[in-house]
């Protein structure tokens, strides 16, 4: 751990903002700069009333932390002691100043059966969390792509509408895909309604868990970095069967709880088509015929 420096880029505006919600003047008195972050600058900072971890950024949008924060503080209620959800301290958006996000700061604990069974039965009570309507309050961000939360009541129609056709337009200004592809994801689009259960309960999700965005503490598993909204389950298990990071403990201890329908995995890579055009949109290369494939096998192509 080392010392604050006056040049500490968001010093002055997380003291202010610490100030403000605990009622007493705080100062930070030393930094210790975390890596593993894959867009944001992360830190755990020590200060007159306690330790925090902070995460801030200058240059990605402006009301990221803000949206993540709503994330947050829905997840907490919905996890209901069940999962470790980090409690939000304070968040800014980007302005003349960089954004911020300041949480209570979670001690990393060891891995083991009794850390993936917690986590597979709190994830399963989480997506018992339910609402009337498919979508978010708010719109927010997967990594740092944008995502159109506009609340609904058809899933079939969010997932067709406000995932793929959202972000294949994002790709068509960034990454222009060919005609043929795109004929093959208009063929995939027409056929939604087919492929998706019309009568599905939104559910909370945590919206992009991989094996990057849980981790063990010494209070139990944590969810963090969420991309939240109300969706059919099988949203969530599409990037993390993607790239896997969870046991079959985890798998067991979770449908336990609230067991997925016997034909689940039938449904599975189409929601992984979500990520791995998301990969693509970001990181371009081999995730546009990957992705490809998976259009193809459920347009019929």
């Amino acid at each position: 751990m080392r010392s604050v420096r006056n040049d500490f880029p968001v010093r002055r505006e997380v003291e202010a903002s610490l100030t403000d919600k605990l009622g007493r003047e705080v100062t930070i008195s030393s930094v210790d700069f975390l890596g593993g972050g894959c867009i944001h600058h992360a830190s755990k900072i020590g200060t007159n009333a306690g330790v925090f971890f902070l995460k801030w950024n200058a240059n990605c949008p402006a009301d990221m932390f803000l949206r993540e924060a709503e994330c947050l503080d829905e997840l907490r209620k919905a996890a209901d002691g069940q999962l470790v959800v980090p409690k939000v301290m304070a968040s800014r958006q980007v302005d003349d100043v960089a954004g911020f996000l300041v949480l209570e700061y979670l001690e990393p604990g060891s891995s083991g059966k009794d850390q993936d069974e917690r986590l597979g039965r709190g994830l399963a009570g989480v997506h018992q969390f339910t609402s009337r309507y498919v979508g978010f309050k708010t719109s927010n961000y997967c990594g740092l792509t944008p995502q159109n939360n506009t609340p609904g009541k058809s899933w079939p129609e969010f997932f067709r509408e406000n995932r793929l056709r959202f972000l294949l337009n994002l790709i068509q200004k960034e990454r222009p895909l060919p005609d043929q592809d795109v004929r093959v994801y208009e063929r995939l689009l027409d056929r939604i309604h087919k492929l998706l259960p019309e009568k599905s309960t939104p559910a909370l999700i945590h919206g992009d868990l991989w094996s990057g965005n849980y981790m063990y503490t010494t209070r139990g598993p944590a969810l963090i970095d969420p991309a939240s909204y109300y969706a059919d389950r099988e949203m969530e298990m599409g990037i993390m069967t993607l790239f896997g990071g969870f046991s079959a403990l985890f798998y067991q201890a979770y449908n336990e709880v609230n067991p997925l329908p016997p034909d689940w995995q039938e449904r599975n890579r189409l929601y992984q088509l979500y990520h791995v055009l998301n990969h693509y949109y970001i990181f371009g290369g081999g995730y546009r015929n990957h992705a490809l494939q998976i259009a193809q096998y459920y347009a019929g192509t």
